[in-house]
């Protein structure tokens, strides 16, 4: 160790490229603004991720209305289960070159959407129990199953959202454009966080549902622009490979 700090020197990287932080977050709104694509992702990004955050603190008081006593240390391992198991499901999904990632997706949004909205559909059709304490109800049994289809939804999200970052936005502006959204997300989050107790838990959730139903729609529309990129893009390498063969006479 002393040798290392008595030799080595600090590496600061190149200076050319370094650049402030105003002028990163300027040309990552040049570029939001510039690429519908790049500002659906992030939409659908922030709509999901903020759906996600807003689940972690609902699920507790979801599946414990009455107090009941639920093993949270068990349940907490099912969704990083049901996560580990998506996660794996995305790994096949992206393996397979005819699936396109913004296609399957569309339906995990969905899926995610209705997952969501088990909270609303068994507090109307489920009588709440009106015990104080004991186990988990069966109205919370079905809206586990709900929540661990959510976690297993998360998992497949990951590594398919990275995948479309990769493709859409640049690398050298990634890291600065998806922070760019988290701005807005995590003022929802601390919003929610704030108002929690200010609101069913019922309207919570169904909130979550349309912001997940709302990111099944923008992904939707960036499959369609980015099908239309690709056919105008190869009707114009196609264009070009006809104007560079010479003439035959």
């Amino acid at each position: 160790m002393a040798v290392i700090l008595s030799s080595w020197s600090e590496n600061y990287g190149d200076p050319s490229e370094s650049k402030d932080l105003l002028t990163q977050f300027k040309g990552a709104a040049v570029a939001i603004a510039s690429d519908e694509k790049i500002a659906l992702l992030g939409a659908i990004q922030s709509l999901f991720e903020g759906s996600m955050y807003t689940f972690v603190f609902l699920w507790t008081p979801a599946l414990s209305p009455n107090d009941e006593e639920i093993p949270h240390g068990f349940i907490f391992a099912t969704f990083m289960l049901a996560s580990m198991l998506g996660s794996s499901l995305a790994s096949r999904l992206l393996a397979r070159t005819s699936l396109k990632v913004e296609s399957y997706m569309q339906i995990v949004f969905v899926i995610s959407s209705a997952s969501l909205l088990l909270p609303i559909v068994t507090n109307i059709l489920i009588e709440p129990s009106k015990v104080k304490g004991g186990s988990i109800s069966f109205g919370g049994c079905v809206q586990l199953l709900g929540f661990c289809t959510f976690e297993a939804c998360v998992g497949i999200f990951w590594p398919s959202i990275m995948k479309m970052r990769s493709q859409y936005i640049p690398e050298e502006a990634r890291s600065t454009i998806m922070n760019f959204f988290r701005i807005p997300l995590n003022i929802f989050v601390c919003i929610v966080l704030y108002n929690v107790n200010a609101f069913p838990i019922t309207v919570m959730f169904g909130m979550c549902s349309i912001f997940l139903f709302v990111a099944s729609i923008l992904q939707r529309r960036l499959m369609v622009i980015a099908d239309k990129s690709k056919t105008e893009d190869w009707a114009s390498m196609k264009d070009k490979n006809m104007e560079a063969e010479p003439l035959n006479i």
